[in-house]
């Protein structure tokens, strides 16, 4: 996941502008590590992370002037997309970006984690399909 937060800081990384008392590797080293913890999110917690382009540029916009943000924006969202498609390729694949299977997203009686592989397009186990948003309606 981080070739995506790489690619974005080598793109972004000659418009940064320091932040007051601070040098610039060490503003760099900042917004570096911004965009390493959204990917990192991103791979871990995808079902729970509604709006990752926001956070992104909400996270990084303080770096740039604010003449370059719309182009920040554009250059956040181009790769959080690529990365988005990704996590989500390899999670129809039934794997998770580091290679592991796919566990169900219920917790059982005893409060942990249901470690059953869940049922093809969907993120539940046959235990806990019921969790499911996608209610069909009786006719």
């Amino acid at each position: 996941m981080y070739q995506f937060s790489r690619s974005m800081y080598r793109e972004l990384v000659p418009d940064v502008v320091p932040c007051k008392g601070e040098t610039a590797a060490v503003t760099r080293q900042r917004f570096l590590r911004a965009c390493e913890q959204s990917m990192e999110r991103l791979a871990l917690d995808r079902h729970y992370f509604a709006h990752p382009v926001r956070t992104l540029f909400n996270d990084v916009r303080c770096f740039f002037p604010i003449e370059d943000q719309v182009r920040v924006y554009e250059v956040c969202a181009r790769h959080m997309t690529l990365a988005i498609e990704y996590v989500d390729s390899q999670l129809r694949q039934g794997v998770t970006f580091d290679g592991s299977p796919v566990s169900c997203h219920a917790s059982t009686r005893k409060g942990t984690a249901c470690q059953r592989v869940p049922l093809p397009g969907s993120r539940y186990c046959p235990s806990h399909k019921h969790l499911e948003d996608d209610f069909e309606v009786a006719a």
